[in-house]
């Protein structure tokens, strides 16, 4: 049967005619060069070219470069003979320091006990942290000062008076536990050694810091400005003094920080304290 022309196939045309519905198709549908072969061909894309990388430039490492600590050379000791400094002033490790004159100091609170005197910069920090001390019912009252600022005669005394006949070995013992005149942190007026009034036992003494006064102060002293200058292990090479306390100001911009951290510059950065206040 022919196949009909002018309409749609039906199915039966389909089915006799397998080569019918081709070109019955070929009426309904372009051919296919109209959707595909025959579509206009699009220009090619130039390649891109990769981004140079921008070389990184890496600044360098800076270098702090502190001040001389103090005088080089040697120096007379307990009228022992001399003994000679390293070339960044230290003497059996400890930094030279100035001795703040006494019309310059304050009276420390009464509730530590003794005659006690300090650098005024301190005194309010030092007070905010007695009173937090005393809201704690823990240590409340109990905090005293063993020692506080320390003229170089009263050093020259201290250093001097616990130490033998045999030469700079002993001095150097000596040293381990306490500094040489010219040389205590305690001269500068912004150091206090804590004690407690309910171990006395243990005040200057490494159990000080396993008594409720030594833990209360590991956990907040710094909060009011306060850093432990001398802890366990200390690179310094000087006894640990869970006691020994100086005062640096909360912050450096605390009226009256930035001296005090001048002074311990070379010992708080090549040194650090720990507890420590940034």
């Amino acid at each position: 049967m022919p196949v009909r022309m002018g309409g749609p196939a039906d199915p039966e045309t389909f089915v006799r005619h397998p080569h019918a519905p081709l070109a019955a198709l070929a009426r309904i549908v372009p051919p296919l060069c109209i959707l595909a072969a025959c579509a206009p061909t699009p220009a090619p894309v130039p390649p891109v070219a990769a981004p140079t990388p921008t070389p990184t430039t890496v600044a360098p490492p800076t270098v702090v470069v502190l001040p001389p600590a103090g005088p080089t050379g040697p120096v007379e000791l307990c009228g022992r003979g001399t003994v000679q400094r390293t070339g960044d002033g230290r003497l059996f490790n400890h930094f030279p320091y100035p001795d703040m004159p006494a019309s310059a100091l304050i009276d420390a609170p009464t509730t530590l006990g003794g005659s006690c005197k300090v650098h005024p910069a301190m005194a309010g920090d030092l007070y905010r942290l007695l009173a937090a001390a005393d809201a704690d019912p823990a240590i409340a009252g109990t905090l005293r000062a063993v020692s506080c600022h320390r003229s170089e005669a009263l050093q020259r005394q201290t250093f001097c008076g616990g130490i033998g006949v045999n030469g700079s070995g002993s001095f150097a013992e000596r040293a381990w536990a306490s500094a040489p005149p010219g040389h205590s942190e305690h001269s500068t007026g912004y150091v206090i050694d804590f004690g407690t009034s309910t171990s006395t036992a243990c005040n200057a003494e490494a159990c000080f810091a396993a008594t409720p006064a030594g833990r209360w102060l590991r956990t907040n002293a710094a909060k009011f400005g306060f850093e432990m200058s001398f802890p366990a292990g200390n690179k310094q090479q000087v006894k640990w003094e869970p006691w020994h306390w100086r005062w640096v100001g909360t912050t450096p911009n605390e009226a009256g920080a930035a001296p005090a951290r001048s002074i311990f510059l070379q010992a708080r950065t090549r040194f650090p304290a720990e507890p420590k206040v940034d």
